[in-house]
């Protein structure tokens, strides 16, 4: 049972990060850069890649998607630890595997982010590495 906690709780920390990162992607300024003149030059300059979209159109998909992966990815544990518990007794590889990836949302954050999400994901990343080393 306290695996299956571990693993709820973990995932509905992602859940949570991911579905507020996709509303601040979305609504509002949280995630714009604070000087306009940024927004500006994103908005009128191109990626190398291609010249299909701007820099500031790639910026809002990369944000949207980032947080799709997370949401998708808490969805996934959730609906296994919730109604599958099963899946990760009889497999605790699937444990190591959310681990394993929570633990490389956690190293993206402490390289690249901010306090928020270095907390919740260092919490979730715990709570993760608990649950699969009580499955192995």
């Amino acid at each position: 049972m306290t695996e299956r906690f571990l693993l709820l709780a973990g995932a509905a920390i992602f859940a949570v990060l991911g579905c507020l990162h996709l509303a601040y992607t979305f609504f509002g300024t949280r995630l714009e850069p604070k000087d306009p003149a940024a927004i500006a030059a994103m908005q009128a300059t191109h990626p190398r890649l291609t010249r299909e979209t701007s820099v500031w159109r790639a910026w809002i998909g990369f944000n949207a998607s980032h947080s799709l992966g997370a949401i998708v990815f808490a969805a996934f544990v959730l609906g296994l630890a919730g109604w599958r518990m099963d899946v990760f007794r009889d497999t605790p590889a699937f444990a190591w595997l959310a681990a394993g990836n929570a633990v490389a949302w956690l190293v993206l954050a402490w390289k690249y982010w901010f306090r928020i999400p270095l907390v919740g994901l260092s919490i979730a990343s715990t709570c993760f590495l608990a649950a699969a080393v009580r499955l192995s």
